[in-house]
């Protein structure tokens, strides 16, 4: 089937997504029975022939050359990100997938708790390579309203803004959120495509989220590492934070989030508000190993 493979669905998913006139084609009168390039239209472009493009899309052909894969990337516009995530489809089609990996690492250093305290009033957390949150601050865990409703193991950001009530309303420019945490999600199952709690995730937005489902069927792929959100939170109302995302040395894709706006600006107070608004000033970490405030240092 056409459909069968995953490099056949990025590849005609993808297509789909591309007008003629992006290219230099002729958009032709009337209505086309294909949205997007035709795959006649796509293999000129990469300078493969028809019959070629069709069995790759169809997955009867599973090993085209890295030039082919690039000409097919550049044709099909795609990002470097994107571009990687064709060449890895191809290698787990020709049979080159990586070794399954081992579990999440789950546990937190304690070095990197004390950091989350010394980023005060800044909100900041940990999270794993699926978005499960691992250990905050306080206004980093005050930051999602209503998460801690849900039992620790579902504590998972991504789930968070497609399931949990206050997911839609918290980011101002929720859709374009959305699509960015899909193409992220998309970018991780890139980069390791046997992680079990990725695949877990993703099948339950796919069921439980049409949004997600939508997204997760466009295939664009963006590993994000900063940039700026705008929150509408219901304890102190708008406010534009700028963040940033590191990885932690010698972990399993634990990955440190931070937040940030200008001293002395609407922005800024808002977040200190985040973190007077929490209930104790006894300085503390969320841990998600063991569901509890910790005592800073």
């Amino acid at each position: 089937m056409s459909e069968g493979t995953e490099l056949g669905r990025f590849l005609r998913a993808r297509r789909e997504r591309i007008r003629p006139q992006d290219v230099g084609l002729p958009g032709g009168t009337g209505s086309r029975r294909t949205p997007g390039l035709r795959r006649e239209e796509l293999a000129t472009l990469a300078g493969v022939s028809f019959d070629y493009y069709t069995r790759l899309e169809r997955g009867r052909e599973t090993h085209p050359s890295p030039a082919v894969v690039s000409a097919l990337g550049e044709a099909l516009r795609l990002s470097p990100e994107a571009l990687n995530r064709l060449h890895e489809l191809v290698a787990l089609a020709a049979g080159r997938a990586p070794a399954p990996s081992p579990g999440p690492a789950r546990a937190v250093r304690e070095s990197v708790r004390t950091l989350l305290e010394t980023l005060r009033p800044s909100p900041a957390y940990v999270v794993s390579r699926a978005n499960d949150l691992l250990a905050a601050n306080r206004p980093g865990l005050r930051l999602f309203p209503g998460l801690t409703d849900w039992p620790k193991e579902r504590r998972n950001l991504t789930r968070y803004m497609f399931l949990h009530p206050m997911g839609r309303r918290l980011y101002r420019d929720w859709e374009d959120m959305a699509a960015h945490s899909a193409a992220h999600l998309r970018a991780m199952a890139g980069a390791d495509p046997d992680m079990p709690e990725l695949a877990e995730l993703v099948g339950e937005l796919v069921v439980k989220s049409p949004e997600f489902a939508r997204l997760w069927e466009r295939y664009d792929v963006q590993a994000r590492g900063g940039g700026e959100k705008h929150f509408q939170h219901p304890e102190v109302g708008s406010m534009r934070l700028a963040f940033e995302v590191m990885s932690i040395f010698r972990t399993d894709g634990q990955r440190l989030v931070t937040y940030q706006a200008v001293p002395g600006t609407p922005d800024h107070d808002a977040m200190l508000l985040l973190d007077m608004a929490s209930p104790s000033p006894e300085q503390a970490s969320f841990s998600e190993e063991t569901g509890r405030w910790r005592p800073g240092g």
